[in-house]
C-alpha cells in the first residue's frame, strides 16, 4: 500500500508540470475595446492565442493593419504590452490590461497621453445563411445625398453627379443612416490611379478599393481584400478609371466577395474589426460606410443592399 502511494505522488509529481504548462491563459480569445480619450472614444481589437507555451498577440489600432505584438508580458490576470518602442518619433506606446470575468480594464499610454481601455470578449456571430433574402433596394438615389451621413459634415466633399456618389476631393467618409445585420451588398465603384477607399460592411470590416502602385500593398491590403485579414484569389487585372464592381455577403462573420463577377473571397471568416471601424461593437447591426478621408476622386453608383427575410 505504502508503494502505490508512493507511485501515486511521483505521477502526481510528474503530472503536474504538464497540467501546468497546459492551462490555457485566462486572456484567450479575440477582445473587442475601446479606446477613450477626453475627447472622443474609437474602437481597437485584440486576438490572443496560445502556442507551444507562448502567448501570440496581435492587434487592431485605430487606424491601419491588425498586426502581432512580440513584447507581451503576462502575468496572471495581468498583461502589459508595447505596441510600438520608443524611436526618434517619439515615446512607446504601451497598453496594460487587467481581466476579471469577461471584461478587461486598463490604460494606453505613450508619454504622458493616457487613454482608458475597455473590453468584452469579441461575440462568436456563428449562424446560418438565412434561407431567403430581400429583393434589392437603392441606398443611393443617383440624386441627392439622401438617407447618408458625411463625417466629419464639415470637411464633407461627397456630391451625387451624374447618378453617381461622387467624393470631389479627400475630405470626410459618408455611411448610411440605416443600419444592417446580415446583408447583400451590391456597389459598383469607379477608382482612380492612385486612388484609395474602402466600403465598410456594418461599419466594422473594410473591403478594400485602391489602385495604388502595386509594390505600395501586398496582397492583404490589395483591392479586394478584406483589409489586413483576408486576401482576395486569382490576380484580376487593374482598371483604374472605370466601372467595376462588388457583390458581397456577409452572414454573421463569414463574408464572400464576387468582384467583377468572379469569386475572389469564398466564405471566409472575418476575425476582427479593421482599422478605420466606427465601433467595436461587432455584435450590434452597423451601416454601410464609405472611406473618403484618403483619396479624393472615388465614384460609387448602383448601390443595392438584401437584408433576410423575415
Amino acid at each position: 500500500m505504502k508503494q502505490l502511494y508512493g507511485l501515486l505522488v511521483l505521477a502526481a509529481a510528474f503530472a503536474a508540470p504538464a497540467l501546468l504548462k497546459a492551462a490555457p491563459s485566462p486572456f484567450a480569445g479575440r477582445w473587442d475595446i475601446t479606446i477613450s480619450s477626453a475627447r472622443d472614444s474609437y474602437p481597437g481589437w485584440m486576438e490572443v492565442v496560445e502556442k507551444g507555451g507562448n502567448t501570440e498577440v496581435r492587434i487592431q489600432p485605430r487606424v491601419g493593419s491588425v498586426h502581432p505584438v512580440s513584447d507581451v508580458k503576462v502575468n496572471g490576470a495581468h498583461m502589459t504590452l508595447t505596441l510600438s518602442p520608443a524611436d526618434v518619433k517619439g515615446p512607446a506606446t504601451t497598453w496594460t490590461l487587467d481581466l476579471k470575468g469577461d471584461k478587461l480594464s486598463g490604460v494606453q499610454q505613450r508619454g504622458t497621453a493616457v487613454n482608458q481601455l475597455a473590453g468584452v470578449r469579441a461575440p462568436d456571430l456563428k449562424r446560418q445563411p438565412p434561407k431567403a433574402w430581400t429583393n434589392p433596394e437603392p441606398l443611393f438615389d443617383g440624386k441627392d445625398l439622401n438617407g447618408w451621413e458625411p463625417i466629419p459634415a464639415a470637411d464633407n466633399h461627397w456630391v451625387a453627379q451624374d447618378g453617381a456618389l461622387l467624393n470631389a476631393k479627400k475630405g470626410a467618409n459618408i455611411k448610411t443612416t440605416r443600419k444592417f445585420d446580415d446583408l447583400k451588398l451590391h456597389i459598383e465603384y469607379n477608382c482612380p490611379e492612385g486612388g484609395n477607399s474602402g466600403v465598410y460592411l456594418r461599419g466594422h470590416y473594410e473591403v478594400q478599393v485602391e489602385y495604388e502602385p502595386v509594390s505600395a500593398n501586398d496582397e492583404f491590403h490589395r483591392m479586394g481584400s478584406i483589409y489586413g485579414y483576408i486576401a482576395p484569389t486569382g490576380n484580376l487585372p487593374r482598371k483604374p478609371g472605370t466601372w467595376e464592381s462588388y457583390d458581397v455577403t456577409l452572414v454573421g462573420r463569414i463574408v464572400t466577395v464576387i468582384r467583377n463577377g468572379v469569386t475572389v473571397i469564398d466564405h471566409q471568416e472575418i476575425a476582427g474589426t479593421t482599422g478605420g471601424a466606427l465601433d467595436s461593437n461587432e455584435a450590434e447591426p452597423g451601416p454601410i460606410y464609405i472611406q473618403g478621408d484618403h483619396t479624393g476622386g472615388m465614384k460609387y453608383r448602383n448601390i443595392m443592399i438584401s437584408v433576410p427575410k423575415p
